[in-house]
C-alpha cells in the first residue's frame, strides 16, 4: 500500500469534536489533560465522549479524533 493510499484511508476515518469542558489532568506528570468532547460529525454526531487530550487546548477548541468509539476511564481523586 502506498504512502497516499494510507493517508487517504486515515482521512476517511477522522471526525471534529468540540471541547465543552475540562475535567483535569492525568498521567505521571499531569501532562495530559482529561477533557469531556462533542462529537462534531460522523456516524455519532453531537454524543460527549470523554477524551485524554496531549498537548495545548483549551475550552471550544475543535480538534480531530481518528475514532469515538473508545472513551477514557474517569480519573480517580
Amino acid at each position: 500500500m502506498a504512502k497516499k493510499d494510507k493517508q487517504q484511508n486515515d482521512d476517511r476515518f477522522q471526525c471534529y469534536a468540540q471541547v465543552i469542558q475540562i475535567v483535569g489532568r492525568t498521567g505521571l506528570t499531569g501532562e495530559i489533560l482529561q477533557c469531556k468532547v462533542r462529537v462534531l460529525d460522523g456516524k455519532d454526531k453531537n454524543r460527549i465522549v470523554t477524551r485524554n487530550i496531549k498537548g495545548p487546548v483549551r475550552k471550544n477548541d475543535t480538534i480531530v479524533l481518528r475514532e469515538t468509539e473508545r472513551e477514557a476511564k474517569r480519573i480517580r481523586r
